[in-house]
């Protein structure tokens, strides 16, 4: 079995930067270290080359690790690489105290290429991938192409593995990246290269799967829509699957995919949450130029305990709580009174709502504001008709958070958070409905 080799790259800006506020490591005791792995990796035709790429490691010290480690396929949706998963799930990290490494798998993020998604709307720009962006930090990686990418990720997943003494390694990745993982999955695990995963959490997959091969040097989101929709394996790895609105009927499709929960494999779909969303996106909101505020769900509370749940099982624990799906009826979704979906994972957001939370933005809008979804301001005199008094709909609010704790779907440590999300003052008109 083939390991990527590491050196340390000296520190400096790993452009690898998020629309919210990075975390403090330093505050929480967690270092930073940026590596070039290297090696020969095999596509799955058989053909070997070599590569040079980058993986970045946020890891605690030693004494407060759990022997966990969360290897993320960085995505490359917008032609530069973003890690959506740390983003989302930074604060159980850092709380369990799992090491986890942002790996540069495919070409696009390294060599450069073309994005998926363009922010204003039209053909998205060609991309320099770190190379281009930084020659003299990054002048020395060398990426073969996605034929390559799977055969990559083990690599260099297993060289950080040994670098932080892990004991339980999970593979984790959204959209672009889920894709892979969901193909990694289904034709990888378990042969020679599967690697060292022992769990996977995959958020937001399209139905299709992408071909093992791409026609050209990369994969792109066109390409994988264009294929058939497929189910996952089960009964291979513990797997836990995070779909919103979006990803069900959306641009992923899932929806002709949908299969049962079954020894491995656990499927949230959750109700009032977009591919992406408020909390990714932060205060860097206004750039999209969506023409609705964009959807401000709660899926990072989901995403948090659908980690924890999975490094439980992949560890020998129970298995994740099983969700119902989202309720579809001749191709669309279901709604109660106020227009959010029903079934799914619920949160207190869509069980105690005071705005419509969807999975999908008007008619029109580019296709990254349809990514994000959208938040849709309901009448004050529908809200105080649904909820009575400010008291009475807090009451609410608190009750759907002890049910989503209670069924599995957040963390108790989250408890204060969600509760902090309540908007009481728009039912006394003391906050704007928006």
């Amino acid at each position: 079995m083939r390991t990527a080799d590491l050196e340390p790259i000296p520190a400096g800006d790993h452009r690898l930067h998020g629309a919210r506020a990075p975390l403090d490591l330093a505050a929480v005791g967690w270092d930073e270290e940026e590596w070039t792995a290297s090696g020969t990796a095999a596509s799955p035709s058989g053909a070997e080359a070599a590569y040079a790429v980058r993986v970045l490691v946020r890891r605690p010290a030693a004494a407060s690790a759990s022997g966990t480690l969360c290897a993320e396929w960085l995505n490359v949706s917008s032609g530069a690489e973003a890690a959506p998963e740390w983003t989302y799930l930074a604060e159980e990290l850092v709380r369990a105290g799992h090491a986890w490494a942002g790996v540069s798998a495919q070409v696009v993020g390294v060599s450069g290429g073309a994005g998926s998604v363009a922010v204003d709307g039209g053909a998205p720009p060609a991309a320099p991938g770190l190379v281009g962006a930084d020659p003299e930090r990054y002048g020395h990686l060398v990426h073969p192409g996605d034929a390559w990418c799977h055969d990559i990720y083990v690599q260099v997943s297993r060289a950080v593995r040994d670098l932080v003494s892990a004991t339980l390694v999970l593979a984790v990745g959204e959209s672009q990246s889920a894709c892979m993982l969901a193909r990694h999955l289904t034709s990888h695990h378990g042969t020679d290269v599967h690697g060292p995963f022992d769990g996977y959490l995959i958020h937001s997959r399209a139905g299709a799967l992408p071909p093992l091969e791409p026609a050209g040097v990369q994969h792109t989101m066109a390409e994988v829509l264009a294929q058939e929709p497929a189910p996952l394996p089960d009964g291979v790895a513990p797997t836990v699957v995070v779909q919103t609105e979006t990803d069900v009927l959306g641009r992923m499709r899932s929806f002709p995919a949908r299969q049962p929960d079954g020894p491995t494999l656990r499927t949230w779909e959750v109700a009032g949450t977009a591919h992406a969303d408020k909390f990714q996106i932060d205060a860097f909101e206004e750039l999209l130029g969506c023409p609705t505020p964009v959807n401000r769900g709660q899926q990072a509370f989901v995403l948090r305990a659908g980690l924890r749940a999975l490094e439980s099982w992949a560890r020998g624990g129970a298995a994740p709580s099983s969700a119902e799906p989202l309720v579809v009826r001749d191709g669309a979704y279901a709604v109660d009174e106020l227009g959010n979906v029903l079934g799914g994972v619920r949160t207190p957001a869509v069980d105690a709502a005071v705005e419509r939370l969807s999975g999908f933005a008007p008619e029109g809008a580019s296709l990254i504001c349809q990514l994000f979804g959208s938040t849709t301001p309901l009448p004050v005199e529908s809200l105080r008709s649904r909820w009575g008094t400010a008291e009475q709909y807090l009451a609410a609010y608190a009750r759907a958070t002890e049910a989503m704790i209670a069924a599995g779907f957040a963390c108790p440590e989250d408890r204060q958070a969600i509760l902090s999300e309540a908007r009481p003052g728009v039912l006394t008109g003391d906050q704007d409905p928006s």
